[in-house]
């Protein structure tokens, strides 16, 4: 039959791997990037949007999660809390290592945030160098609303400065005895407090509109490559349609050659004697 073909091992297997490929493609790596191309979008837009605009209280956004509201840019009163400092290693600020230095901050309604004050390059190349203390009179700053860290590791203590592997508000409060909220708070330059201000993303599109169209075309391209295969085999005469003889391995090919010239010597022998006679 001319369909048999397609329900041996091989062809399924094939056809299983190139289904799977282009599933993938469609409904997990397709829209993956579709997703980082949108937060990429809202981004921009956000960040354009709030260097428009004057910052707005900070009371506007702490009854909404930090992810949701952003790189809005807000103006916080109140008082730094020094004692709840801590460091967050392992971080690059423009290709380089540093150091990030966040201080929880009590705001005037009472309620603690997390504040990243910027960052320091190390000292003698891995060590936290000193680090500047933060004003403890009431003053009024501005931030940029971020949204925390997931990385939950508790926060430990290393040349005397309290370390986090990153910058989530829950284990700095933890090491700090405080309960401070949800996300946290990235100072703008020249604010009371700041040291280096962290740059700020740069606002481009970035490849993953186009990362996106190239898994829809690889997708593509998978099934109709399997599509133009299963139609060629179709066809009468198709490298599938009959079952192929067995390969011979390289000892039956010698064999094969060294009965074919003993069969040789044997009729020049007879063809001696016959002369003979």
């Amino acid at each position: 039959m001319r369909f048999r073909f397609l329900l041996r091992p091989g062809w399924l297997a094939l056809t299983l791997a190139v289904w799977v490929f282009a599933g993938a493609c469609f409904t997990m790596l397709m829209p993956w990037q579709f997703g980082r191309n949108d937060e990429r979008v809202a981004q921009n837009d956000a960040l354009t949007t709030a260097m428009k605009t004057d910052p707005v209280p900070v009371g506007t956004v702490l009854d909404r999660p930090n992810a949701e509201v952003e790189w809005k840019r807000v103006a916080l009163t109140g008082r730094f809390l020094p004692d709840g400092e801590a460091v967050a290693r392992l971080r690059t600020v423009q290709g380089e290592a540093a150091f990030e230095v966040v201080t929880p901050f009590r705001l005037d309604s009472g309620q603690v945030v997390l504040v990243d004050r910027g960052y320091l390059r190390p000292a003698s190349g891995v060590s936290v160098p000193e680090i500047p203390v933060a004003p403890t009179d009431e003053v009024t700053t501005v931030a940029w609303v971020r949204a925390g860290e997931s990385d939950d590791r508790e926060a430990f203590t290393e040349d005397g400065r309290r370390q986090v592997y990153a910058i989530n508000s829950a284990v700095v409060g933890r090491a700090a005895g405080l309960d401070v909220r949800p996300g946290y708070f990235q100072l703008s330059e020249g604010q009371p407090g700041v040291l280096n201000a962290l740059p700020l993303p740069r606002m481009e599109s970035g490849p993953f509109f186009s990362y996106a169209l190239q898994w829809i075309a690889f997708g593509v391209m998978a099934l109709g490559g399997w599509a133009y295969f299963t139609w060629r085999e179709i066809q009468p005469g198709g490298a599938l349609a009959e079952p192929r003889p067995k390969r011979k391995s390289v000892a039956e090919m010698l064999a094969e050659d060294e009965a074919a010239a003993s069969g040789s010597e044997l009729a020049a022998a007879g063809e001696q004697r016959q002369g003979r006679g």
